[in-house]
């Protein structure tokens, strides 16, 4: 399938992707959970339910290990001796540093000045060396090429990249193979630079072309959104949310090819919402950060609402929130 001159990933891509990738990364539970509703606590008695993919699990809290290890695991050895190199808000940071350990390569990562600090912490952790750079995608991205230049590596994009989405779409296929007989009806996924969702709705559509997919940004980095309406990537002058992960300025160009042909719709949610859907998954016992609690936010806040026919599954894309954070929230 494409798109001009871009040809979208498939299902085999996703597949192959999986066996690549199946003997480090985790199969993360579908958890069955009540609907989201605001004003209260979940009502774990309500015949009424979906189901919530439990990324935050994976290794390094976030579904970002799968597309960052096929990728790299795909490099020639000429590619890996030159070390990895990539910049990032942190869940990412965190896979190209796990990738890099598990591989046993060097990683540089440039990440934004007000990076939560478990997030940097961790990447270092996990043995990269970290550069700080401004607070957009833009200007870290700007970063991590001036060190490409001057000291050279291999760039694992972010997002915008084949094998980046088809590791991410692995979630997809994970997730249609653990409904077993159940038809899934609609697909909840958060948009950072639309990897993610653009990997998903290559997994759902190849397996159940009849599901609904869709997109979640926050209202002040609704970057995708934009970009469907003028039918071609935007570049937002400014982003602002709560949601630290899912801030990008412009889609990618491949992401937003996927979007445009795959996707049924993105709603956007606010940052209100985020921040009780953080504190309703808390209530399950479920520690999921901002950005991976978007699309619980969109069923709380009604921006979109569970399917009669078939299930509805929200993806928790990621479990990295600083602990401060959280008490604070939940205080």
């Amino acid at each position: 399938m494409t798109l001009g001159i871009a040809t979208l990933v498939t299902l085999d891509d996703v597949r192959a992707a999986a066996r690549r990738i199946g003997d480090v990364v985790r199969t993360t539970p579908l958890v069955r959970a009540p609907v989201p509703r605001s004003g209260g606590r979940p009502a774990t008695d309500s015949p009424d339910a979906i189901w919530l993919k439990c990324e935050n699990l994976q290794r390094v809290s976030a579904f970002k290990a799968r597309g960052a290890y096929n990728f790299v695991s795909r490099l020639s050895e000429a590619e890996r001796a030159a070390g990895l190199l990539t910049y990032s808000s942190g869940n990412h940071a965190q896979a190209v540093a796990f990738a890099a350990r598990e591989l046993g390569i060097s990683a540089t990562i440039v990440m934004p000045v007000d990076a939560p600090r478990v997030k940097r912490r961790a990447t270092e952790a996990l043995g990269a060396r970290v550069e700080l750079e401004g607070t957009t995608s833009s200007e870290r991205k700007a970063r991590a090429e001036a060190i490409q230049e001057t000291e050279g590596g291999t760039m694992v994009p972010p997002f915008d990249d084949p094998d980046i989405i088809a590791g991410q779409g692995t979630v997809g296929l994970e997730i249609v193979e653990q409904l077993g007989t159940r038809n899934p009806g609609l697909v909840l996924a958060p948009i950072g630079g639309g990897g993610q969702l653009s990997g998903v709705a290559a997994a759902v559509r190849g397996v159940a072309p009849d599901a609904r997919v869709v997109g979640v940004e926050p209202i002040g980095a609704a970057s995708m959104l934009r970009s469907l309406e003028a039918h071609a990537p935007v570049t937002l002058e400014t982003v602002s949310t709560v949601a630290d992960g899912l801030k990008p300025v412009r889609p990618g160009d491949l992401t937003f090819a996927h979007c445009r042909d795959l996707v049924d719709e993105v709603v956007v949610v606010e940052d209100e919402w985020i921040r009780d859907a953080v504190r309703w998954l808390f209530e399950l016992r479920l520690v999921v950060e901002p950005s991976g609690a978007a699309t619980v936010a969109a069923l709380l806040g009604g921006a979109v609402s569970p399917v009669e026919e078939g299930e509805t599954v929200a993806i928790l894309s990621g479990g990295n929130i600083e602990p401060s954070l959280l008490a604070d929230w939940l205080a």
